[in-house]
């Protein structure tokens, strides 16, 4: 009879068979389950996210080896306590025929069931979240703050970052994660730039990126562009420009090839070496035409051996330098907010005077707004609509200066055009030249990209030339390249 029923022994006692273990063993668990999942959607997604590292390769792993920590930790104080011959693992004996196994089985299953789906899902969410936007300009508040006010005022703001900040591919994957760890030390230890430099010296090339929507080949032609500015003076003369931008194209099969996208590495491959971080100063180009003709270009003076490596290949980004991340300039958002009817031109000397409050030196963002306010209401004190005046000047500085970043419109040069930087002009500068002084990168004149339509006010907008016309220049002549004067506080 006590054959057929033994009588059970006490339980095998086992160094995990305490909370501190059994907690981190289901620490450990979802913790690996994690990170598969979010590794497996990240690898199969059309366009990977730096962030996402920081999720998949930090957090996750170490999640896990907290629970890892905790494990050992409980087993060790479990060790101490039964003493040394306890085995690592308890027996686990199931009966299935036993009424009561099979309901334990039932509650395991389904609990077990229940943990993974609910994982899965927060896995799936996570890392949907990490994609967003959101995510990555708010995660780090202060460092990205300035790249995700001028992103949500700029032409691609309902472009996601991660298109084109990484793109897809495994290679670009790799580098995304690399450089999100990175990016949380910097942040975790207070080691990030102010402002984060410029240009990013790992951006993926515009074919990848940018060409994944804005087809190179497309013949642009011209545009109609109209400027408006207004003269700083008593009464805030206005005067307007309107051109004929000849963008043009660089596939001859589309549109005769020429205009501001001859550059186009469609037909033409142009490379140059800057001796600067910001690629302002270019001393050396060369082009390449569509029968395979060199052509080598320097400036007086710069003899250096020309470093391979350090060679660039143009594309969309040299010009369009600034395409998601647009500061304006003092000049031209006040310039922008009169023409709007924001800023009331009528009162005397408000663009001298906006532009003067914006171009001031501040400590943080509430004494800036705090100084404008005080400024213009003190220039208007009788003036009642002023105050929308005020509101509109400090909306300007908060969409374009970010002091406790050291970011402004100032840190980071525009390359579109040629008014408050060089732009075009640093090739088309008239000075570089061949080796033999007989051929140059000829000095753009006002004629060259855009044709001049009409200038001036009223009336005087009016009387359109399509032969086009001499630039005007408000006041006095003025000789030399634009941005000589033009400081983005003129």
């Amino acid at each position: 009879m006590n054959s057929e029923n033994p009588t059970p022994g006490p339980p095998r006692p086992s160094l995990l068979r305490n909370w501190l273990s059994l907690t981190g063993l289901v620490i450990v668990i979802g913790s690996l389950f994690s990170f598969f999942l979010l590794f497996f959607l990240d690898t199969l997604a059309h366009f990977s996210n730096p962030y996402i590292g920081i999720l998949t390769y930090v957090i996750a792993p170490g999640f896990l080896f907290f629970g890892l920590l905790l494990t050992i930790w409980g087993a060790l104080r479990e060790r101490k306590k039964l003493g040394q011959s306890v085995g690592l693992l308890p027996k686990i004996v199931v009966d299935l025929s036993r009424p009561q196994d099979r309901k334990k089985m039932a509650v395991f299953v389904f609990a077990s069931v229940c943990f993974l789906l609910l994982s899965a899902i927060g896995s799936y969410h996570t890392y949907h979240f990490t994609e967003s936007t959101q995510f990555c300009g708010q995660a780090c508040h202060t460092v990205m703050q300035p790249e995700l006010v001028t992103y949500q005022h700029g032409s691609h703001a309902r472009v996601a970052c991660v298109q084109c900040h990484i793109g897809p591919g495994a290679e670009w994957f790799v580098k995304a994660k690399i450089s999100g760890t990175h990016q949380l030390y910097a942040v975790a230890f207070n080691k990030y730039p102010r402002p984060v430099p410029t240009p990013i010296k790992n951006l993926r090339p515009a074919q990848d990126t940018c060409e994944q929507c804005h087809w190179p080949k497309k013949f642009v032609g011209n545009l109609d562009k109209t400027y408006n500015y207004f003269l700083g003076d008593e009464t805030n003369t206005p005067f307007s420009v309107r051109l004929t931008m000849k963008v043009g194209g660089g596939d001859p099969t589309h549109g005769p090839v020429g205009g501001i996208h001859w550059h186009m590495n469609v037909g033409n491959k142009v490379e140059y070496l800057a001796t600067d971080p910001a690629r302002q100063k270019i001393p050396w180009v060369r082009t390449v035409d569509a029968q395979g003709v060199v052509t080598e270009f320097r400036t007086k003076g710069f003899t250096n051996t020309i470093n391979t490596a350090a060679i660039r290949t143009m594309d969309c980004m040299d010009c369009h330098n600034r395409p998601a991340h647009t500061y304006q300039s003092p000049n031209d958002a006040v310039n922008l907010a009169m023409s709007l009817g924001n800023i009331d031109s009528n009162l005397k000397w408000i663009k001298t005077n906006a532009v003067y409050t914006l171009t001031r030196k501040y400590t943080n963002e509430t004494h800036a707004l705090q100084s404008i306010a005080t400024h213009l209401a003190s220039q208007y004190p009788n003036e009642p609509g002023i105050k929308p005046v005020i509101a509109a000047v400090q909306q300007i500085y908060t969409n374009n200066f970010f002091p406790e970043m050291n970011a402004s419109w100032d840190k980071y040069p525009n390359n579109i055009g040629h008014k408050d930087w060089p732009g075009c002009f640093r090739c088309h500068d008239g000075k570089h030249t061949t080796a033999d002084a007989k051929r140059s990168i000829k000095a753009s004149d006002c004629n060259t990209c855009h044709t001049i339509l009409a200038q001036g006010k009223d009336e005087e907008l009016n009387l359109l030339s399509p032969a086009g016309q001499k630039f005007k220049h408000p006041g006095d002549p003025v000789d030399g390249a634009c941005n000589d004067c033009h400081t983005g506080g003129l």
